[in-house]
């Protein structure tokens, strides 16, 4: 089985950062796209980042330029680096990776979700 498992959430003041991990174990070959989500209080879950295999990213337009996705394949992890925090980036983050298994059907794994409070 594959587990998921985050850290790095936290309460900071407005225009703080935050670096939020979340490491892949189990059973894994390879991983394909991981990615953040975060959902906020009586609100969607909204993708916040993405990255592929090959390192290219994408963002929703409320955090560019303000949040960093990266991925440590070695380590089978992925990070969030979150610059200039806002109040209204407050909710729980989800991390998440899509991995084969050993007959290549792939599945989304979530991660548990760490909450990030920006509040002064």
């Amino acid at each position: 089985q594959v587990q998921l498992v985050e850290s790095g959430g936290g309460l900071v003041q407005p225009g703080g950062s935050l670096r939020l991990s979340c490491a892949a174990s189990g059973s894994i070959f390879s991983i394909n796209a991981m990615g953040w989500y975060r959902q906020a209080p009586g609100k969607q879950r909204e993708l916040v980042a993405t990255i592929t295999s090959g390192g290219s990213t994408n963002y929703a337009d409320s955090v560019k330029g303000r949040f960093t996705i990266s991925r440590d394949n070695a380590k089978n992890t992925v990070y969030l680096q979150m610059n200039s925090l806002k109040p209204e980036d407050t909710a729980v983050y989800y991390c998440y990776a899509i991995i084969p298994s050993a007959v290549g059907a792939t599945r989304r794994y979530w991660g548990q979700g760490t909450q990030v409070t920006v509040s002064s």
